[in-house]
């Protein structure tokens, strides 16, 4: 007697096969993961008996996630350095005479190391040729502006060396990092000689692009911070020419701090 396969009988034979293969499955699940569990627990108690395995196991875990996270991270395309990726210090035997005479100097005067200040008078030469910028200016601006002081911040949002506020030059930050890059100092001197090298062509005189860097700025008495960048600069030329100036430590540590950058 042949038996005939109907629907019903398909649909039966199917929903069957179907229980099995998911109770195979969830059965091979559970002892997989008793394995491991067990595995993973003979692991933990062998660590614990022998500490010297323990570390090495560490150190070579350690060094693949590095090596792993190299290797996504490696640009295919030469990128903008980030502030990190940037050295802020130099070494003085790499200065020129002018540069490491300028360098001393301020480094007296502001009490600040040596190596920082060379990093920053070597970007300021640098920056000063690719802009026609006297670098002395450039370096009078931030003796003025912050007294070197990388974390500085003005009363009307300047951060940092050329006190450049954030917001007007979101765009000149973006690639560095964004709104805190203005702490970085090289991002920041950069930044900062890109608005004043604007100013100049817009303003006509140094004077005038000085002022308007004042009101940038924050500065209170704008004809005074002219002439106080103006005097900063010709002494820093003096120096760099290797002309000896009237102007002692003593008289350097009594000029007047500026009023709008704190600490």
């Amino acid at each position: 007697m042949t038996a005939t396969l109907t629907w019903p009988h398909l649909k039966e034979a199917m929903s069957t096969v179907a229980f099995d293969v998911r109770e195979g499955f969830v059965e091979i699940t559970r002892h997989s993961l008793a394995v491991i569990g067990l595995a993973v627990v003979a692991l933990v108690l062998t660590l614990l008996a022998r500490p010297t395995l323990q570390q090495t196991a560490s150190e070579t875990l350690m060094g693949w996630l590095e090596l792993r996270q190299v290797e996504q991270n490696a640009p295919l395309e030469p990128l903008i350095p980030t502030a990190a990726a940037r050295s802020t210090a130099s070494l003085m035997q790499d200065l020129s005479s002018d540069q490491a005479a300028v360098t001393r100097w301020l480094s007296s005067k502001y009490k600040v190391s040596n190596e920082p200040l060379a990093a920053l008078v070597t970007e300021a030469w640098s920056l000063g040729e690719r802009s026609q910028i006297s670098p002395t200016l450039i370096l009078a601006v931030m003796a003025i502006e912050s007294r070197f002081n990388p974390f500085a911040f003005g009363e009307q949002g300047g951060l940092g060396l050329m006190q450049i506020e954030p917001g007007a030059h979101t765009g000149a930050l973006s690639p560095f990092g964004g709104r805190l890059a203005a702490f970085d100092p090289l991002t920041n001197l950069r930044v900062g000689t890109r608005h004043l090298q604007g100013l100049i062509q817009d303003a006509g005189t140094l004077e005038d692009a000085l002022r308007l860097y004042a009101i940038a700025s924050g500065q209170g008495n704008h004809n005074q911070y002219v002439d106080r960048v103006l005097a900063e600069k010709k002494l820093l030329d003096n120096l760099s020419k290797g002309q000896k100036t009237a102007w002692s430590d003593k008289n350097n540590a009594d000029l007047p701090k500026s009023p709008q950058a704190h600490i």
